[in-house]
């Protein structure tokens, strides 16, 4: 018997090296737009942390959703190259080269977006990084301040005490932002608590020098309560002289200065009383705190002092020359007239200025008689060129 030729029924060889080809430039372009898409995505991740309100992850909806529905086709498309593979049916090229197409648009849309928010992203993503490195230096460094602080023979001083409480607070928030909250919201209490940890190390910095300091405020402020005393000792003569040679509505409205004076006066000196105790029982920011409080009261008292002195001298003066602050009133409101003129603003500022110029002679007109009330004349010279300045103000940006 006649031997069989060989090969008679077998299947024939199918080329298959069209299919590895396709395949490959799937792959690539596939692998390529995931490799985009991947960094894009964890930097849109990033963002959304550290600063949600940018609203990246919104924006990247759209772009993400393009390289989905190309990832998807192309998993489609790799199926029936594997039924390709095993029927011997090709899929036509032009299909393929659409899908390599597709999945290289797909990348194409991820650059741009990227490349549009590139410095933002790229920015959220090193602080995102660097969030665990920043959550570690900033605990240690509270928690050394806080054994510094207990240490510390300043540990009772009201500031050290305060800020010491505002890093505990601190920890215990950063503690919990790591347990539960985002990025963002651990680097936000990673930063507050850097923040207390700072104001307690300079309090502790600070501590040594405040017993100097409280010692020195203390003999300043002595020094200026016996300073505004003497100064005060010139009010009552003050005060009777305005009596005597005035009106007496003239200084009507100083009639209490003498009395606030010398209560701002004792109280200054409770305070600082209370600020040489505190002292002695090694208390400098209490001490600090009153002799601020001091020095309040006696600018108090020095204010109350200088009006009814000041209202002497300046009584004393416009009753020398009466015409003299009425002259300079009138040099400002013959400006404001030539201004009016010269603006074309007359028919809407003449008869207000003309108003004005008859104010001041019914305040002129007013100084008569033995006692003339000099104050009187001197607060209504003054309300005539507070108003004059106004209505100059105004015609000037209406004539801009």
């Amino acid at each position: 018997m006649a031997g069989r030729k060989r090969g008679w029924f077998r299947t024939p060889a199918r080329d298959t090296a069209w299919v590895q080809q396709a395949r490959q430039a799937l792959t690539a372009a596939f692998l390529d737009m995931d490799t985009r898409q991947s960094i894009a995505e964890n930097a849109v991740a990033a963002s959304a942390q550290i600063a949600p309100e940018r609203g990246m992850t919104a924006q990247w909806e759209r772009v993400r959703a393009r390289c989905y529905d190309a990832a998807g086709a192309y998993l489609a498309l790799n199926e029936r190259l594997d039924q390709a593979e095993r029927d011997g049916i090709p899929v036509p090229q032009p299909e393929i080269d659409a899908q390599v197409r597709r999945l290289a648009e797909a990348a194409r849309g991820v650059d741009e977006f990227y490349h549009a928010n590139q410095a933002h992203l790229e920015h959220s993503v090193a602080l995102l990084s660097s969030v665990p490195q920043l959550v570690a230096q900033v605990r240690s460094a509270a928690q050394q301040a806080r054994q510094a602080a207990d240490a510390s023979p300043y540990a009772g001083y009201p500031s050290v005490r305060q800020f010491a409480a505002a890093v505990d607070e601190a920890l215990v928030t950063l503690e919990g932002a790591v347990a539960g909250g985002g990025a963002g919201v651990v680097r936000q209490a990673a930063t507050e608590l850097e923040a207390h940890t700072r104001s307690l190390s300079r309090a502790l910095e600070e501590a040594p020098g405040k017993q100097h300091s409280a010692s020195t405020a203390l003999a300043s402020a002595a020094t200026r309560l016996s300073a505004v005393q003497t100064r005060t000792e010139r009010l009552a003569p003050a005060r009777s002289a305005l009596l005597r040679e005035f009106n007496a509505a003239s200084s009507a409205d100083l009639a209490n200065n003498e009395r606030q004076a010398h209560r701002a006066i004792d109280a200054a000196a409770a305070e600082l009383s209370k600020a040489r105790a505190a002292l002695q029982n090694n208390d400098p920011e209490q001490t600090l705190e009153l002799t601020t409080s001091a020095r309040g009261l006696l600018a108090t008292a020095e204010e109350q002092a200088d009006a009814v002195t000041d209202r002497l001298s300046l009584l004393r003066e416009v009753r020398a020359q009466p015409q003299e602050k009425a002259k300079t009133v009138r040099f400002k409101l013959r400006d404001a007239q030539m201004l009016a003129v010269n603006s074309g603003l007359v028919a809407q500022w003449g008869s207000v200025l003309d108003a004005q110029a008859e104010r001041l002679e019914r305040a002129a007109g007013g100084l008569v008689g033995p006692h003339p009330d000099y104050w009187a004349y001197i607060s209504e010279l003054d309300a005539i060129s507070g108003f004059l300045t106004g209505v100059v103000d105004r015609m000037r940006k209406t004539d801009r």
